[in-house]
């Protein structure tokens, strides 16, 4: 029995900003229909990374494979067509100022041709997905930073796409929006299949939301393992990381301020 091809197989994706290495050599495999996360320290490349794989930015070298197919030797039209399967959670929500709730939700399927009432019912469903109710007419500005990361998702979501990235999903939240989230993350990997990539640094959303972990660690993939591993796996890295020592094999003194200030130049 032949073995199955991943949604989106990355291999030896590498990125540098000026002398600064950020990613180098990524290989890492996301299977259909499961949910990978990503975790890694604060300006480890996790953001580059994800980045580069949809095209926001363009890698120095490397292959990323949707399906077995190569989207970054296609034609620019031809990536933009091929990212209406995809969805996107931006860490910050980046919501649209000047749009009502639910443009912002139903965005996609406008910029697709879909009619306004058709659109507006869609979002209004998925709105009440995530939990909100009768908010579809409000503007960003109105909405709590809970409400609009869930208004966030729910854009994500709303044209069906079966391929969804979330940028650190749960960051600025308190404890108990965190975890409404992570439920709905998981819920949404249940009832749709849909294979989700993550990125984060909060340990409990990557336990939770997850299928398989990996580490992401001086530009390359460290460790992959399946979720209900995570507390007993005994790599050192993985381990400071998770137990969130600064003394350990990860050196971390100076890696995410050289990342940064190479990012701003």
């Amino acid at each position: 029995m032949n073995a199955p091809i991943p949604r989106i197989s990355i291999r030896g994706l590498s990125k540098r900003f000026g002398h600064k290495v950020i990613l180098d050599h990524v290989d890492l495999d996301i299977m259909p229909g499961k949910s990978t996360t990503v975790i890694g320290m604060s300006g480890s490349g996790k953001s580059v990374l994800i980045k580069c794989i949809l095209g926001l930015l363009k890698p120095d070298s490397g292959e990323i494979l949707v399906d077995g197919e190569n989207w970054l030797g296609l034609p620019e039209h031809e990536q933009l067509h091929r990212m209406r399967r995809v969805g996107m959670l931006f860490q910050a929500g980046a919501l649209f100022d000047s749009l009502s709730v639910w443009e912002n939700v139903s965005f996609a399927l406008l910029r697709q041709g879909v009619d306004k009432k058709t659109a507006k019912s869609r979002a209004i469903e998925v709105l009440e997905w995530v939990g909100l109710h009768d908010i579809e007419d409000k503007v960003p500005a109105e909405l709590s930073g809970g409400m609009a990361k869930r208004v966030g998702l729910a854009r994500t979501i709303c044209h069906k796409p079966d391929i969804v990235f979330l940028d650190e999903p749960t960051t600025g939240l308190d404890p108990i929006m965190a975890d409404v989230i992570n439920h709905l993350i998981v819920r949404l990997h249940k009832d749709s299949g849909t294979t989700i990539l993550s990125i984060t640094h909060d340990m409990k959303s990557a336990a939770m939301i997850s299928d398989h972990i990996a580490l992401l660690c001086h530009g390359s993939i460290h460790r992959q393992i399946a979720a209900h591993e995570l507390e007993s796996d005994q790599d050192p890295m993985l381990r400071q990381f998770i137990e969130g020592r600064a003394e350990g094999p990860i050196n971390c003194s100076s890696w995410g301020k050289q990342i940064e200030e190479a990012i701003q130049r």
